[in-house]
């Protein structure tokens, strides 16, 4: 590898990490109140839930014909169907972030004896999300960087990673859902 890729390489490197950096903590600001809220919520905001299930489930199916494109061997339809996912993943986080702020947690029922259940979808779900975020970045990089073997490489493990990450996103829509109090 040439001197100004492993340059180029680290720059981005230390980007992902900055950027994951940076959305964690804004996450774990967001959860801890430290932000005012505007009061009252504003109205759109509870059609924010709903529209992070729809971009979660259309990126589980994008991740899914991403991966039928790539056995097919169809780089292109491969990379254009994993930019589409990216920016829905984008707008995703930014519904979210957004969401979050302007709106007071919902839970889910102490007393509800699916509870147990939906707490360990949640908080895998959670963890998950925070760990596959770098590595989305970085096999995007590889991706677009043409990179093939080190894309493959992370690939293997950030695909079912985000993959579960959408779906349980939905998952964990349709079982809170009932408790806003919207």
């Amino acid at each position: 590898m040439s001197v100004q890729l492993q340059s180029k390489e680290k720059f981005v490197f230390r980007i992902i990490v900055t950027l994951s950096s940076v959305v964690f903590l804004l996450v774990l600001i967001l959860d801890s109140k430290i932000l005012p809220r505007p009061q009252p919520m504003p109205s759109f905001a509870k059609y924010l839930p709903l529209l992070n299930a729809i971009i979660n489930g259309t990126c589980a199916i994008l991740l899914l014909l991403s991966l039928k494109a790539i056995l097919a061997k169809n780089v292109q339809r491969h990379k254009k169907i994993n930019i589409l996912t990216f920016v829905l993943s984008t707008i995703f986080l930014l519904s979210y972030v957004t969401y979050h702020w302007l709106s007071e947690e919902t839970k889910f029922p102490v007393d509800n004896p699916m509870r147990p259940f939906y707490l360990g979808i949640l908080i895998s779900h959670i963890i998950l999300a925070a760990i596959v975020l770098p590595m989305i970045l970085l096999s995007f990089w590889y991706g677009l960087s043409n990179q093939v073997t080190k894309h493959r490489k992370l690939v293997r493990f950030t695909f079912p990673i985000w993959l579960y990450v959408t779906i349980t996103g939905v998952v964990v829509y349709l079982m809170i859902s009932p408790y806003y109090n919207f």
